[in-house]
């Protein structure tokens, strides 16, 4: 079975392996000219570390570990208000350390198509034809779009994407920053109302990551701005590092800015075109959830696909099987413990975060520690 894959970020590199180990021909078309690199941490946890492991990459991954301890709370004057420290099970990695790790395991086994991207896709009973803006016209017997929240592929076979974004209420931002500015191996952030300014240090690596978010509808409200004026416009006059922050990243090419949004589709599948990760189920980077759900469902795809010749089955029970792990991972925002809406709830915030109150704190407990089955085993490795 030949096999496209859209996009070569975590779920699609993911993906490829598992398909090739299941004896099918995997291609990724890729829109950058190589893997990415950069991107913020992620969490490896629950079945993602099995599946992990199982690609052989385990040890690789621990030894790239982001090596951060928790998330600090901070006042304008720099004083830690409250610490919230990460469960000993969380294995946090950047995010383009992992997806090279991937690209690595996988590059050897399947077809990857690098600077290029579909234009147009017209599937029939019998498979799909693709036009690549590069590449000229290829037929596949299947199509995944695993591009993202902003994905290419759902917008050309399920629909324009106001359909299916759920918009959360924030905007965030992140870029490199001076990690003279942070605390080594913690994630400082810095409150006022409605807004965070913050600075992600890893023990594991020299550089650091400036982060911003904030609570605004003005994009619904039809005043649009570019990113670095509304961020310029949003967070001039905020205390702390936050001036510091804000002109290392205004200054920084590779400046990411989006909404916070989740993808909540009906059905992840349309006849032989299916989708994976945050193109068929972002659950915001808030979630802390978006490379588990990526690695767990793009290991499940292949194995169903493995599992059957009906690819409709396969996909059926993809969708079936990996919903309730969706639904968990999209309920469990941190919005409200990480933008504070009003100055008593930063404070409320401080205090559990200072007393350690176990009953305040179960919510975030529950949700970077993952209690799941084990992971679904299906056909048999090829050697």
């Amino acid at each position: 079975m030949d096999v496209l894959v859209s996009g070569a970020g975590i779920a699609g590199t993911t993906l490829a392996y598992w398909l090739s180990r299941f004896g099918m021909r995997p291609t990724v078309v890729e829109r950058s000219g190589s893997p990415r690199t950069g991107g913020n941490g992620v969490d490896v946890r629950g079945q993602a570390v099995e599946v992990i492991e199982r690609m052989g990459l385990l040890p690789a991954v621990r030894a790239a570990a982001a090596a951060v301890d928790g998330m600090s709370f901070v006042d304008t004057d720099g004083r830690v208000r409250g610490r919230v420290r990460l469960p000993g099970a969380n294995l946090e990695i950047m995010r383009g350390d992992l997806v090279t790790l991937l690209y690595g395991q996988t590059r050897d086994t399947a077809e990857f198509l690098f600077g290029d991207a579909i234009s147009a896709v017209r599937p029939d009973g019998h498979g799909v034809d693709v036009t690549f803006q590069q590449n000229g016209q290829r037929r596949f017997d299947l199509l995944v779009g695993a591009d993202g929240v902003h994905s290419g592929v759902r917008r050309l076979v399920f629909g324009p994407e106001p359909r299916y974004l759920k918009f959360l209420g924030h905007y965030f931002a992140f870029a490199d920053a001076d990690p003279a500015l942070g605390e080594n191996r913690w994630m400082t952030m810095y409150n006022e109302p409605g807004r965070m300014a913050g600075i992600y240090r890893s023990g594991n690596h020299t550089g650091a990551k400036a982060y911003f978010i904030f609570a605004s509808k003005i994009f619904e409200s039809g005043l649009v701005e570019s990113p670095e004026s509304l961020l310029g416009n949003v967070f001039g006059g905020m205390g702390w590092h936050a001036p510091e922050l804000l002109r290392g990243a205004l200054a920084d090419p590779r400046l990411y800015f989006d909404s916070l949004s989740q993808v909540r589709m009906p059905s992840w599948s349309a006849g032989r075109v299916v989708l994976v990760g945050d193109a068929a189920y972002c659950a915001s980077p808030v979630s802390g959830s978006g490379a588990m759900i990526s690695l767990i469902g793009a290991y499940r795809l292949a194995g169903e696909l493995a599992s059957t010749s009906d690819y409709a089955r396969a996909f059926a029970r993809y969708e079936k099987g990996l919903r309730p792990t969706i639904a968990k991972a999209q309920g469990g925002l941190f919005t409200g413990m990480l933008v504070p809406r009003t100055r008593l709830g930063i404070g409320f915030r401080n205090l559990t975060a200072r007393l350690r109150v176990a009953e305040t704190m179960a919510g975030l407990e529950n949700r970077t520690q993952s209690r799941v089955d084990p992971l679904p085993e299906y056909a048999p490795l090829l050697p």
